[in-house]
C-alpha cells in the first residue's frame, strides 16, 4: 500500500471519527436529556456559548477534512481499489 492511501485513509477515519463525536457533544435546542445534561455540566450561559462556538468550529473543520480527503482519494484512486504490492 502506498504511503499515500496510507495517510489519506488515517485522515479519513480520524476525521470521520471526529465528526460523530462532536456531532454529538452538540447540545440540543429543545427541553430534553441532552439540554438537562448540558445544564448540568455548564453552570453559566456565557461559557455555554464561548464552548458551543469552539464546538461548531471543530465540527466544521472535521466535516472539510472529511470531504477533501474524500475527494482526494476519488482523484488518486478512481477505479475504488487501493492496491497493495504483490
Amino acid at each position: 500500500m502506498s504511503p499515500i492511501a496510507i495517510i489519506l485513509l488515517v485522515l479519513l477515519f480520524l476525521s470521520g471519527t471526529g465528526l460523530v463525536i462532536f456531532i454529538l457533544m452538540h447540545s440540543g435546542k429543545g427541553t430534553g436529556i441532552s439540554d438537562a445534561i448540558a445544564s448540568s455540566m455548564y453552570s453559566s450561559q456565557s461559557g455555554t456559548s464561548i464552548i458551543e462556538k469552539n464546538l461548531d468550529r471543530i465540527t466544521i473543520i472535521c466535516a472539510v477534512v472529511f470531504i477533501v480527503t474524500l475527494i482526494l482519494m476519488m482523484v488518486f484512486f478512481p477505479t475504488g481499489m487501493i492496491q497493495s504490492g504483490n
